[in-house]
């Protein structure tokens, strides 16, 4: 027992090592980083979508790649089972991913319902696999009126609530309806080099950190927790 520590499991706690932070180069991933994009709105000219598809092409020439969620037809949380085909799709996607980017409009001062419902549809855990935690998260808001980060916000809290590493840079596109060609494509303009800055981070990051997020994101709780349930079940076994 360490007296300074009496409280703590010595052998449990560890030092982190730098070691196990960058692995040696013939271990390091070298496929391109996938990149899962989240948008909130199901109108038929989405401004957050239109700005998810620019991130996503912003995505591609960073050599990422991507796959974006149609998030229509998905169900409300607990409306149906998660068998339902929209939610398993949705999952499958999540499961992939090394990153996300959440685009979502600003509505009533806070991110949609169907951004909200997208999140919800993730769990924390499925069986052993963690969906969401130690992958890169990036997010971006668009609003009708002037600048806000109400909804960037709110995502913030949800990415950190997923146990995701969320980047310091994020999007917020304000009178989105001005900022897009009828084409579909965003103008030139000090919002669009930002989100360019936002999606170059968010695969600086998911490089960074994608070989090591499990050792990021292992906890000593966690580890002691794991340590009781083994020794109860030893203990079971031996009476």
């Amino acid at each position: 027992m360490n007296p300074e520590l009496p409280n703590v499991d010595l052998a449990l706690f560890a030092r982190p090592d730098p070691n196990l932070l960058l692995p040696p180069p013939a271990q390091r991933s070298t496929h391109a980083p996938r990149i899962l994009l989240l948008y909130g709105s199901v109108r038929e000219r989405s401004y957050s979508r239109l700005l998810t598809e620019e991130a996503a092409r912003l995505l591609r020439a960073l050599g990422a790649g991507t796959r974006v969620f149609d998030p229509r037809g998905l169900p409300l949380p607990d409306a149906e089972p998660d068998s339902h085909p929209k939610v398993q799709e949705l999952r499958e996607l999540a499961q992939w991913a090394e990153g996300m980017v959440w685009t979502s409009p600003e509505r009533h001062g806070a991110m949609t319902g169907i951004m909200k419902a997208q999140i919800d549809w993730i769990p924390l855990a499925v069986g052993s696999v963690r969906p969401t935690q130690g992958k890169t998260l990036a997010v971006m808001e668009v609003s009708g009126g002037s600048q806000s980060f109400n909804a960037v916000n709110q995502l913030r809290v949800l990415g950190r609530w997923m146990r995701m590493i969320t980047i310091p840079n994020q999007s917020s596109v304000a009178k989105a309806f001005l900022e897009f060609e009828e084409n579909g494509r965003m103008k030139p303009s000090p919002y669009y080099e930002r989100v360019v800055d936002v999606m170059e981070e968010l695969v600086k990051f998911t490089l960074l950190t994608r070989d090591c997020a499990d050792y990021l994101v292992d906890r000593y709780s966690e580890r002691r927790e794991s340590a009781e349930a083994l020794s109860r079940r030893v203990n079971l076994r031996s009476i």
